[in-house]
């Protein structure tokens, strides 16, 4: 079975057999996500959770290169856990039984050199092995004057081919890869508290980099989303897919508000949204909240598609994907 039939059969058995509760709403949202694309609209993609070790990237990759991902949103850990997955997968340890270990278990894993996310567990040495080629990237950016995003020493590592030696699953199924091919707009808020983030406090902090402002900082990531936003929605409706919550959803989505009552410009909401969180509404947690909240912040509109997926993101996101997938257009 050929690529094409096989992502047909997977929207195949969604029309057939999603009916109700929470596999209607993903149906509903795949179906409206896809008339949204082929309509020319363009899309937004916020990650959170530990979504790049759980490998979203198979089906994220895809709906990149088909140019049906026009920007994402994503944490400082997506950002680097996708390039530890692309060199370090084959040493990572599978643990099933993670909810089975003890406080003896988990010292065990330090001790060996592996930290653990839920049920992966990361070897120290990946990490060591990144944050050395960021260095060599930081020291010259020092050198030179220059300043530049988190997302883009990425870039420069991946489209420099430095670790190409290294990769140990197909390029084609990073997301981090394909979005450093086509100079992919991204947007990278909190960095600071991810693996590389903190390693580059503690350069600073050691005076190894002498100057932290090589690194541009999340109000200048907000001022490229704002340029981003306007320039796309002049012409196209803007699409928001959120995967979890937290920062990366938070920070994406409030570029409407920010234009329309902080800069007194008009402009377009969100004319699609999507989330699929199992967080409880009742926490008061953002990724809990129900879409129409939204409405009351301007971030959406009453005439918005809003769907609200409460399951797990690592199921509903590739067959939504793969739904969208489909059809060429």
């Amino acid at each position: 079975m050929n690529k094409k039939s096989s992502s047909r059969s997977v929207k195949e058995f969604i029309e057939e057999n999603y009916k109700h509760f929470n596999s209607l709403q993903l149906k509903l949202a795949a179906k409206e996500l896809l008339a949204h694309l082929k309509a020319n609209g363009k899309l937004i993609v916020t990650i959170a959770g530990a979504m790049s070790t759980a490998e979203l990237g198979i089906s994220l990759a895809k709906m990149i290169r088909k140019n049906r991902i026009h920007a994402i949103s994503c944490t400082g850990a997506n950002l680097e856990e996708d390039l530890y997955n692309l060199i370090g997968n084959k040493d990572y340890k599978n643990i099933t039984n993670y909810k089975e270990l003890s406080k003896n278990d988990e010292e065990t894993l330090l001790k060996e050199g592996f930290n653990r996310i839920t049920d992966t567990a990361i070897p120290e040495k990946i990490f060591n092995i990144v944050d050395n080629e960021l260095l060599k990237l930081w020291k010259k950016a020092e050198e030179r004057n220059e300043r530049k995003f988190p997302h883009e020493y990425f870039y420069e590592i991946i489209n420099s081919k430095c670790l190409e030696n290294m990769y140990c699953i197909p390029k084609e199924n990073s997301w981090l890869y394909e979005a450093a091919k086509r100079n992919l707009p991204l947007f990278v808020p909190g960095w600071e508290d991810s693996t590389s983030g903190n390693f580059f406090a503690a350069k600073c902090m050691k005076n190894e980099i002498k100057n932290a402002n090589i690194i541009k900082c999340g109000l200048e990531y907000m001022m490229e989303l704002i340029k981003w936003y306007k320039k796309n929605s002049e012409k196209s409706n803007i699409g928001f897919f959120q995967i979890g919550g937290g920062i990366a959803g938070d920070f994406a989505v409030c570029v409407v508000p920010l234009i329309k009552q902080d800069m007194k410009e008009d402009v377009k909401e969100f004319s699609y949204f999507c989330q699929i969180s199992d967080s409880t509404t009742s926490y008061g947690s953002y990724s809990g909240a129900v879409p129409n909240e939204k409405i009351t912040w301007g971030k959406l509109s009453k005439n918005s598609k809003t769907f609200m997926i409460e399951s797990d993101a690592t199921i509903v996101a590739p067959l939504i994907f793969e739904y969208v997938l489909a059809e060429e257009f």
